[in-house]
């Protein structure tokens, strides 16, 4: 990781764990292709099938708003 863009042990880095509704394969890939646009988002992981999502982001770079914001536009439902 990098001290250029804040991400790594010293970016204050958060992981978030959670179950998402109303997936398709295709929304989970524009879901996990507009975070990984975001600034502050380097690692994402969606289960399609169950809705098991994992994000690892810097919250000083990408708002949680932001992130509930891609999944808001893709019809999917984040249970926070």
């Amino acid at each position: 990781m990098c001290k250029e863009c804040g991400c790594g042990e010293t970016g204050g880095n958060t992981r978030l764990q959670f179950n998402a509704a109303g997936y398709t394969a295709d929304s989970a890939k524009s879901v996990e292709k507009t975070l990984l646009g975001l600034s502050g988002v380097m690692y994402v992981h969606i289960h399609s099938h169950d809705g098991e999502t994992t994000i690892d982001y810097n919250p000083n770079k990408t708002k949680l708003t932001e992130i509930l914001k891609v999944f808001e536009q893709n019809g999917v439902e984040a249970a926070l």
